[in-house]
């Protein structure tokens, strides 16, 4: 019985010792005497004691945070960007293979890379031009991961911390900026009263009786506002006469006075 009970605990511990499983997300690269044979998985996986040696690769999409790096732009401007790396492991015999450590690798060459791209443009480029940037970093981060295994399939610049004067220096631009489109608009409105006042003036040159029912107008409107105030319009017509004889005097008698 001694032996039975022996065999039967080795075939426990030869069991737990050659099962494996895998979820559906990773994927195990078998080392066999030290020779990759494949990636298996997911589900149940049989090794060899002793022979054989397994390392999980997960599958999922990664989300890397790149520090802040410190930065000086093509226009001599120091900055610190941020920025947030997706990618995934594709092929993941390479992945355990070409590199010793792709977390690692991947996350030095976005920091490297993040500075070299960002030091080539120039600080309006990096505020205003942000996908731009993004493809360019995410296009070469994509090509020296291929290598590994490694597909990049998205960044995107977090954060671009400015500093203090150069904030106080944009915010007097963006006042400056902002008064000039004032002045602007309020130029643009002042001559397109003086145009629309002009055609008024035409229209009532042309037609005196416009004058007069402006006049009643503007007692309607005096007389709703329920106010002490009485107007009593004087038609100009009334004055022509006297404008005229005084005219006439001034022609008579001023050879005279000469």
């Amino acid at each position: 019985m001694f032996s039975t009970a022996a065999i039967l605990l080795m075939a426990i511990l030869f069991l737990a010792s050659s099962i494996r499983v895998l979820n559906e997300y990773q994927r195990g690269v078998i080392f066999r005497l030290g020779r990759v044979i494949a990636a298996k998985g997911p589900g149940l996986i049989i090794l060899l004691p002793v022979i054989d040696k397994m390392i999980k690769v997960d599958l999922r999409t990664v989300t890397l945070d790149v520090p802040p790096q410190d930065i000086i732009t093509k226009d001599n401007v120091s900055v610190k960007v941020s920025a947030v790396v997706y990618f995934r492991v594709m092929e993941p015999v390479k992945a355990v293979i070409e590199v010793e450590n792709f977390l690692f690798a991947t996350s030095q060459l976005a920091q490297t890379t993040l500075r070299s791209v960002c030091g080539q443009a120039e600080l309006d480029e990096l505020l205003s031009e942000r996908e731009q940037l993004n493809s360019r970093i995410q296009g070469i981060l994509d090509m020296d991961t291929e290598p590994w295994g490694v597909k990049v399939s998205k960044v995107e610049v977090k954060e671009i911390d400015l500093p203090d004067e150069m904030k106080r220096a944009m915010a007097k631009q963006a006042e400056a900026e902002r008064e000039r489109r004032s002045k602007i608009i309020n130029a643009e409105g002042e001559f397109q009263a003086a145009a629309k006042l002009a055609e008024a003036a035409d229209i009532i040159d042309r037609a005196p009786a416009a004058l007069q029912l402006r006049y009643l107008q503007t007692l309607r409107e005096v007389a709703s506002e329920n106010n002490s105030t009485t107007l009593f319009p004087i038609p100009i017509d009334l004055f022509k006469p006297f404008v005229k004889d005084a005219g006439q005097l001034r022609r008579q008698h001023g050879p005279a006075e000469k």
